[in-house]
């Protein structure tokens, strides 16, 4: 789709999710022609003209300003995620939308001595298109099941639309796959001419009809922190705490950590997790250096 239909489709599908008496006003009548609210009370409520309104869900956002883009997001009831965006959506209708991608997506020396520091819990670096750039040993050991695929990157959202395995993977599978859909389409405003993820949400709807239905939402959302229920195939069941934190000097970057409360079942598991990655890399070096003799 062109980014006036993204416009069109985004601003259409939050206004009809809006009923009246949610926006504060009446609703007159019980034969409403449309779902949600009218282009005409979004507009009063916005504090601008019908046809301004009009202009702007046809698409056009360009040179519309930040207080009219706040007021349209205040009317719409937009969240963080979705007011976010509708700014990206603006931005890409402007003179400048074809901005690179920020920095390299090669993790530099300082962060992988991160993620090698963190001994006690899964640590990954993934970038917007939900690529895994780098894991210390908890990570690669949390996320097997996604690095037997043979697909390289190693990409979170790929398995879960395309690999069977993940719906015993992620227990609570209806939500990771909507939340990583809603996640990628937030990428696609900040980044609309990105072709790896053009590729990426090209292949996922051309082979996954659930894919398709959720894309079709218009849905966003941040990954910041919550819990993830996962059913790892050697330790079993794991509730893990996650919190994710931008790289300011790789914005494109973020790292995850995944840690457990103590004495719980979960930080039981992550033991033997951690004992069972132990044993696959001393195994893996006694083949290597058997190989060689």
């Amino acid at each position: 789709m062109s980014g006036r239909d993204d416009v069109r489709e985004f601003l259409s599908s939050r206004r009809a999710r809006i009923a009246p008496e949610a926006a504060g006003l009446p609703a007159y009548g019980g034969n409403r022609r449309v779902k949600g609210l009218r282009r005409e009370e979004v507009a009063m409520l916005a504090g601008m003209s019908v046809d301004y309104y009009v202009r702007l869900e046809r698409g056009n956002l360009s040179g519309a300003s930040d207080t009219v883009l706040d007021s349209l997001a205040n009317a719409l009831q937009l969240d963080d995620a979705e007011r976010e965006y509708l700014f990206d959506l603006a931005r890409a209708a402007g003179p400048a939308s074809r901005r690179p991608r920020a920095g390299s997506e090669g993790i530099r020396s300082s962060v992988r001595q991160v993620l090698d520091a963190i001994t006690d819990a899964p640590a990954s670096v993934r970038n917007g298109r939900h690529d895994i750039i780098a894991t210390n040993l908890l990570g690669r050991a949390l996320y097997s099941p996604v690095f037997d695929g043979p697909h390289r990157p190693v990409n979170t959202t790929r398995f879960t639309y395309l690999n069977p395995a993940a719906r015993i993977f992620w227990r609570d599978y209806d939500r990771i796959a909507h939340d990583a859909a809603a996640m990628l389409r937030l990428e696609a405003g900040r980044h609309p001419h990105d072709p790896d993820l053009i590729n990426l949400i090209g292949e996922l709807s051309t082979q996954s009809d659930l894919f398709r239905q959720q894309w079709a939402s218009r849905d966003v959302k941040f990954h910041r922190n919550g819990v993830k229920r996962l059913h790892h195939p050697v330790v079993g069941d794991l509730d893990l705490d996650y919190e994710s934190m931008d790289l300011f000097g790789q914005p494109s970057l973020a790292l995850n950590v995944y840690t457990a409360r103590d004495g719980s079942p979960t930080s039981d598991g992550l033991r033997l997790l951690a004992s069972w990655a132990a044993d696959q890399v001393s195994g893996a070096n006694h083949a290597s250096t058997s190989a060689s003799i």
